[in-house]
């Protein structure tokens, strides 16, 4: 798989990337960790036209669009490790005007991963917290959560009420949606939970997937066999990188990624040039952004730039093309490769 480059921007200590439509106009994401670095969008030919989402604070992880509501996104701001008490936060986001005008929702200490699910004509946030408090950045002696909540339709004037869906979670750090069964997977030192959204007649469940340390998770079936398959990383910000195919209730380990690593970080399955793929990001040692993908010999594995050191990736379908949007942690940069062929 071959793929054209585009540094698109420097940003320092960039953490991470997503991407919305606004009218079929796509727009492309990249943020700071840092608390003094922006977060910008990129639109137009080339997404060459850039746009300040916000300069006044960092620590973002996680950018979401609502499904239902038009050029409307939530976003986590303020995640630091090393401040404490806790300044995490989620902000409402919302393009108005050829502006973006930010509000702040509430503040939930250590929040640093979360999605919003569409059920129903009912809009649900389910957040998770990396840990309850620390003492430092190296304490983990308390555990994380993971909350849930109805978004009120008036978010100007009505508030998000949570509550505790799961707990003891030492270092829950992993979050993944899997949109095509719409259910999402948080990981952390507990292992792998797979989280089942609300229906009409059912509230949120959970399911434990996986034992063992976990620091990142992603569902696909990569290989169309008809069973997903996980990719892991392993422990918190690990050195160990597997594949698992989930079949009869059990995880079954079928790959472990080949070469040296450290500080793993970024996972992502979808499809790029036809080929259902793993994309991922490993922020030390090589530092490369990859992609794994199935063919008849077996799964591949192909490393599209090494020293990049990936912190967040993203996958966006723009005209035909496939583009991976990949927050390059160690080069300070905001960067779009563009899949041109095998």
């Amino acid at each position: 798989m071959k793929f054209e480059k585009t540094h698109l921007d420097d940003i320092t200590r960039c953490y991470c990337t997503s991407h919305m439509f606004i009218d079929e106009k796509p727009y492309i994401f990249f943020a700071s960790e840092n608390p003094t670095s922006p977060c910008n969008a990129y639109s137009g030919k080339d997404f060459s036209v850039k746009e300040n989402v916000w300069e006044d604070r960092g620590g973002c992880m996680s950018i979401i669009p609502f499904e239902t509501r038009k050029g409307e996104f939530l976003a986590v701001n303020e995640f630091y490790l090393k401040i404490s008490p806790s300044l995490s936060k989620l902000v409402w986001g919302k393009h108005e005007d050829g502006k973006w005008i930010i509000k702040d929702l509430f503040n939930l200490p250590y929040l640093h991963r979360f999605d919003i699910f569409h059920v129903e004509d009912k809009d649900y946030v389910l957040v998770t917290t990396i840990a309850r408090d620390k003492a430092n950045k190296e304490d983990w002696t308390r555990p994380g959560q993971v909350y849930v909540g109805e978004i009120p339709a008036d978010l100007e004037n009505s508030n998000v009420v949570l509550r505790q869906l799961l707990d003891n979670q030492f270092r829950n750090h992993g979050y993944y949606r899997d949109h095509v069964n719409n259910v999402s997977y948080v990981a952390s030192d507990d292992g792998v939970y797979k989280i089942i959204p609300p229906t009409k007649d059912s509230d949120w469940k959970v399911e434990k997937i996986k034992d063992g340390m976990t620091s990142e998770a992603a569902v696909g079936d990569i290989d169309g066999d008809g069973y997903d398959e996980m990719i892991t990383i392993e422990p918190f910000h690990g050195n160990t990188i597997k594949i698992y195919r989930l079949k009869d209730g059990k995880a079954e380990e079928i790959y472990n990624y080949p070469y040296e690593l450290d500080f793993a970080h970024a996972l992502k399955f979808d499809v790029i040039g036809g080929k259902k793929c793993f994309v991922g990001g490993i922020r030390r040692v090589d530092a490369e952004l990859f992609v794994i993908y199935a063919n008849q010999e077996g799964l591949q594995l192909e490393r599209i730039e090494c020293g990049a050191g990936p912190a967040n990736v993203d996958v966006i379908h723009v005209d035909g093309d496939d583009y991976i949007l990949s927050a390059n942690h160690t080069k300070n940069e905001a960067a779009i490769y563009k899949y041109i062929g095998e």
